[in-house]
């Protein structure tokens, strides 16, 4: 994504980034390529930025055939991992809807909570089946965070879900790079 990013960036300026756009990036702007600095130099508004998004996570007839934009053999194991009872709750970083359509695809409808507001109307999670907690929102919404300043603090209501997550239910942790999500990071210290 950050790649393509890059590409849309260099078009915008009407140059040619060549074959490794990392590189021309970094000798441009004399920096390493950031996501959020990226997006944001592309769309400035959360509208913008949800609408340039939704090509990265919404499957063309051409992607499905191909296995691009699917949930993929990870998504299919946590999915599994539900199916058998071992997992009840999900909570990702992830904007996408790959695991929501695993566990859909594995038979199961998830309680998904994207929004404050969400976990305002959900009931417990003892009582909710399997739920996904997206701590950064829905690519279809608007109200995803992206920048650094939106992912610095959560709001109370997703906050207080996440410490009784930790602190209540087992804990596994994979693919996340922590680099950017500093109210995550707070959460776990």
């Amino acid at each position: 994504m950050v790649l393509d990013l890059i590409t849309k960036v260099a078009g915008v300026l009407g140059e040619d980034p060549g074959d490794d756009v990392a590189a021309w990036y970094e000798k441009r702007f004399g920096e390493e390529p950031d996501y959020s600095k990226l997006l944001d130099s592309l769309a400035k508004s959360p509208a913008e930025r949800s609408a340039l998004l939704r090509s990265y996570f919404e499957p063309t007839g051409e992607d499905r055939s191909h296995g691009v934009k699917v949930p993929g053999v990870a998504h299919k194991a946590l999915a599994q991992l539900a199916v058998s009872g071992h997992v009840k709750v999900f909570v990702t970083t992830n904007f996408d809807r790959l695991i929501e359509q695993a566990l859909e695809e594995a038979g199961i409808t998830p309680r998904v909570l994207s929004t404050p507001d969400d976990i305002l109307g959900s009931p417990p999670l003892s009582q909710a089946g399997v739920t996904v907690l997206k701590l950064h929102g829905d690519y279809l919404d608007t109200r995803m965070k992206n920048t650094p300043a939106e992912l610095d603090e959560y709001d109370a209501n997703v906050d207080g879900l996440l410490d009784r997550i930790i602190d209540e239910h087992g804990f596994i942790v994979c693919g996340w790079s922590g680099i950017w999500d500093t109210a995550l990071r707070r959460a776990f210290e």
